[in-house]
């Protein structure tokens, strides 16, 4: 019987099809391009081959194509019912919790698969990452809940590229920075062709305040990348981060007119949305000048993909959106929605949300001592809002802004300290010494 790269079985005749499946599985999980094209052909070669549509259907889901990737894993549903092995069968099930959005029964699905087969890497995925379901489950511990995952199960993958790229970033974003890294360098040793890896590393690097390091990393080895590849774009946002903290305005301006700009960008949605957003957001939180039309272009893109969204991260760059171009509707909408959801016990973030967006809108009406207000009870809370700490910070950011203008002083120098004490940074040192005004 064929077998995947892991050493699962797979239910398929067809060697040509199981061949173009392992490739795919390790394209998509090294974010490089032409997965799709590998599922589709593994479809083509034997149609009923039910892992290679939910492959495929994962990433319809990955670029927000809900009604292919409904359609897409109702066929594989089908065809593993026929046809499947028990853990094809729960990998499917699994997979279509996932996709049908119902994260709180996909994650404990996922656990409860893993348990049996914990090598099955496409259900590994689903927990693991900064947009995974931990992630956005809206616990406080999703970072420590994906490292003690990943510890759980190393021993079952080994020296696997993939699983040590997660493994790495894991430990990094729970706050073994040293050992992440290490562990990243590993995995990524064994696969160049990993942006996974890449990005992961470039968070070690964030972390430890390495930022000319992560830019000659980006440098040296983004021309291999092709532009089409998910983690394009954000691998050079992680560049523009570095430039913010030299003070380099204008170097983050060109990377998001060179790479970011929703028109050219060819990334998931969700990564172009933040990406965009939270950039733009930070030159305009330091009264940087950013291009003419820029926020009512990132406006356009989200406006007909994140309509129905409560993903509290979703939320904060959409307020940032509605903040920046002063769409008054959009704001006061999106905030009474936001508040009955929170009086209905419904937002898994919990309160930061609510108070997170309120205090976006004061910070661009420039009432800082709003947004300081807003943020206070709840800057503690931010790891609920998901995504990667690199990408929560411009919370954080925007907080330590306001209490500069506000006058609170005294607050700003404690976080900037903390901030320092963790890693160097030259921004923080040029806003504590504002803060020693």
């Amino acid at each position: 019987m064929e077998q995947d790269r892991y050493g699962l079985p797979l239910s398929t005749a067809s060697a040509e099809a199981a061949a173009a499946y392992r490739e795919g599985v390790d394209l998509l999980l090294a974010f490089w391009p032409g997965a799709t094209d590998a599922f589709e052909r593994a479809i083509m070669l034997d149609p009923d081959f039910a892992l290679a549509h939910a492959a495929r259907a994962r990433i319809h889901a990955i670029y927000m194509q809900r009604e292919a990737a409904l359609q897409t894993i109702k066929r594989a549903r089908d065809l593993v019912a026929k046809r499947g092995t028990e853990r094809e069968q729960s990998n499917v099930a699994t997979m279509t919790l996932a996709i049908e959005g119902r994260s709180a029964d996909a994650l404990t699905s996922t656990l409860a698969h893993l348990e049996k087969w914990p090598r099955d890497a496409m259900i590994m995925a689903l927990p693991l990452g900064a947009f995974g379901l931990l992630a956005f489950s809206g616990r406080r511990d999703h970072d420590a809940a994906r490292r003690d995952l990943c510890d759980r199960f190393a021993a079952a993958y080994g020296e696997d590229w993939w699983f040590m790229s997660n493994h790495g970033w894991a430990l990094t974003e729970a706050g073994d920075v040293a050992q992440g890294r290490a562990i990243t360098e590993r995995g990524f040793a064994l696969r160049r062709n990993n942006a996974y890896a890449v990005h992961a590393l470039l968070h070690a690097m964030f972390e430890a305040g390495a930022y000319d390091e992560a830019d000659r990393l980006v440098d040296d080895w983004i021309g291999g990348y092709d532009r089409t590849g998910m983690l394009h774009g954000h691998i050079c946002w992680h560049q523009a981060l570095g430039a913010l903290d030299r003070g380099d305005a204008a170097k983050a301006l060109a990377v998001y007119t060179d790479v970011l700009v929703p028109t050219m960008d060819t990334a998931p949605p969700l990564n172009t949305l933040s990406d965009c957003a939270s950039l733009l957001w930070r030159l305009r939180a330091e009264n940087d000048l950013v291009p003419d039309g820029a926020w009512t272009e990132v406006a356009a893109y989200a406006s007909p993909r994140f309509t129905g969204s409560t993903l509290a991260f979703v939320e904060m760059h959409l307020m940032m959106i509605g903040a920046a171009t002063h769409d008054t509707a959009a704001l006061k909408g999106r905030l009474a929605a936001i508040e009955r959801r929170q009086l209905e016990a419904k937002l898994p973030a919990g309160p930061i949300v609510p108070n997170m967006l309120r205090a976006l809108r004061a910070f661009a009406e420039e009432n800082w001592r709003a947004c300081a207000r807003e943020l206070t009870p709840v800057i503690g809370d931010l790891a609920r809002i998901g995504g990667s700490h690199a990408q929560r910070e411009v919370i954080e950011d925007t907080y330590i802004l306001a209490l500069i203008r506000s006058g609170d002083l005294a607050k700003a120098r404690e976080l900037l300290d903390a901030r320092l004490h963790r890693r160097p940074s030259a921004r923080d040192t040029r806003w504590r010494a504002l803060a020693a005004e």
